[in-house]
């Protein structure tokens, strides 16, 4: 490892691209752990020899089942093999829906990676209140109907998922009327050029990050996350098809918007039954998938997430007040 470069490897647990509202995960995980070949690999081992497995790649599965649960508790634990080197990124995917709604809202066709504290303030407001305001069955079809309309590739034509978002938008009447929910429905019923040049965008250029992926941002998290102060930061990746040549470029410019003196250096694939290292990245983001999908559901496991906690990312994508609470370093 180059002392002029920060090498971090990376894993994701719950991806289904852009399929967020109605998705069979709730949470996207996204993990790096800093560690040298030789080293993750003896950790690997020591994990192996507490819950044996005969497969050649290790993954989180096998340290979720409740017969391994002590072993789950040692990795995670302060005396564990990822403690000081490892953190995680949570993405709540209805919230993160919702945050590129509200971008949308804000007459910005592309909101980026990043939202400012306004758009921020009005994703919370939607999470929120959507619901009760709207009321739940009709907030949720839009939502479903936003997250189809908006995916670069969601194998309907384009026009009609267009068409049937902002039929839905039409329909939408807050409960009480007036206040801040009464101006959200005539920002929605008025969103429609800005959903178009957003799909406009896309197609013209086919390199750009797509809106509703919390992958790519999460690298840029973790490379914010390892890099504020330090050294440029590589990445070294489980496969990802999302992952082109063009769109890390996109990440690696967008970082300073997270952490102003984070650089990144690049990424580099890597096959993580050949990388012990992201072996170690996907046990760590499997595990923090399962604990704080629980959590939000209010079937969390008090103990493991107490264990969880001082990984995550203060920067995680969550909108739940109170399982936020419970799994966020500083609340």
């Amino acid at each position: 490892m180059s002392c002029d470069v920060l090498e971090i490897a990376c894993d994701e647990s719950g991806a289904e691209g852009e399929n967020l509202i109605g998705a069979i995960n709730a949470v996207f995980a996204h993990a790096g752990v800093r560690f040298g070949v030789a080293e993750a690999a003896e950790r690997v081992r020591e994990i192996r020899a507490r819950a044996p497995s005969p497969v050649q790649e290790y993954k989180a599965g096998h340290i979720l089942r409740e017969k391994n649960r002590a072993t789950l508790e040692w990795v995670l634990g302060p005396s564990g093999p990822l403690e000081g080197h490892a953190h995680v990124h949570l993405t709540e995917k209805r919230y993160f829906a919702v945050s590129r709604l509200a971008g949308l809202l804000l007459d910005d066709p592309d909101p980026g990676m990043f939202l400012d504290e306004r758009a921020r303030d009005l994703a919370t407001a939607l999470y929120l209140e959507g619901g009760p305001a709207f009321g739940a069955g009709a907030w949720e079809s839009f939502l479903r109907a936003f997250n189809a309309a908006v995916r670069v590739n969601n194998g309907r034509n384009a026009e009609a998922s267009v068409d049937a978002l902002f039929a839905l938008a039409a329909e939408l009447r807050p409960a009480a009327p007036g206040g801040r929910m009464g101006a959200v429905a005539d920002l929605l019923r008025a969103a429609r050029p800005n959903v178009e040049r957003l799909r406009a965008l896309h197609l013209a250029d086919p390199a750009m990050p797509p809106a509703l992926d919390p992958l790519l941002p999460a690298i840029a998290y973790a490379v914010a996350r390892w890099g504020e102060g330090a050294a440029p930061v590589l990445v070294v990746h489980d496969r990802q098809t999302a992952l082109t040549d063009e769109r890390v470029d996109r990440v690696a410019k967008a970082v300073p918007a997270v952490a102003a003196t984070a650089r990144m250096a690049g990424l580099r694939l890597a096959a993580s039954h050949a990388d012990p290292r992201v072996q170690l990245a996907d046990l760590l983001a499997g595990a923090a998938r399962r604990i704080a999908q629980d959590e939000l559901a209010g079937r969390g496991d008090r103990r493991l997430t107490e264990l969880l906690r001082p990984y995550v990312d203060r920067a995680s994508v969550w909108g739940d007040p109170r399982s936020r609470a419970l799994l966020h370093p500083d609340p």
